[in-house]
């Protein structure tokens, strides 16, 4: 089974679209589970998901704790072999889960494999087509769930670049493959955390510091 995990907060403009791009998948409904994990959202996200909880496992965070925290928890809840990150401001074509489980059960040697993305703007509009081998993102990416545990999943400490981090310590045990058709929405707007540049740096200090002598 295919776990998919959707994390958000504060996204209730977004986080539908996401929702329907999970529960349209191709993959029979019986091989892949949605989960999601809503970060102590203020604004009317609660609402939405109501109307996705008969579809979806909800769970609602009791104090707002970043969103690797909260990738932790939907990794802690989740009931499959394989995990997907969707990020709520985000979404993905109704393949992504049938062709990356297909491709991990043939190939036992693959221990995660990724697809490039299309960039898309606030009303989805595609933008570029983005090599995710050459420019890689969180989400989008099928997990062996037992190789995240071993890794000891997401370092909670980090606020920003938490997948920068977690690439680092993924890469000194195991390898990603990426698959060259773009099968991952990637939106841009004004509120991506990518743009607050203080935050960024910030956390990139940590980055560095934490792996300073390996």
């Amino acid at each position: 089974m295919v776990s998919l995990i959707i994390t958000t907060y504060n996204y209730a403009h977004f986080v539908e679209r996401a929702l329907r791009s999970a529960l349209e998948q191709s993959l029979p409904r019986e091989q892949f589970e949605v989960v999601v994990i809503d970060d102590a959202s203020t604004d009317s996200t609660p609402k939405v998901l109501e109307n996705f909880s008969q579809d979806c496992r909800v769970f609602r965070l009791d104090e707002n704790r970043g969103l690797a925290a909260a990738r932790n928890v939907g990794v802690e809840k989740a009931r499959g072999q394989f995990i997907v990150f969707l990020d709520a401001d985000d979404y993905i074509h109704r393949d992504l889960l049938k062709v990356q489980k297909l491709f991990l059960e043939e190939n036992n040697s693959i221990d995660a494999v990724s697809t490039d993305y299309w960039l898309v703007d606030e009303r989805g509009q595609h933008l570029q087509h983005i090599s995710a081998a050459e420019h890689p993102i969180a989400c989008g990416i099928m997990f062996r769930k037992d190789f995240l545990h071993h890794i000891g999943l997401y370092d909670e400490s980090f606020r920003a670049r938490e997948e920068e981090d977690l690439r680092i310590r993924w890469a000194k045990l195991y390898n990603i493959h990426n698959l060259i058709i773009p099968l991952y929405r990637y939106r841009m707007h004004e509120s991506n955390l990518t743009k607050n540049e203080a935050e960024m740096k910030k956390y990139a200090t940590h980055l560095t510091r934490k792996h300073r002598h390996e």
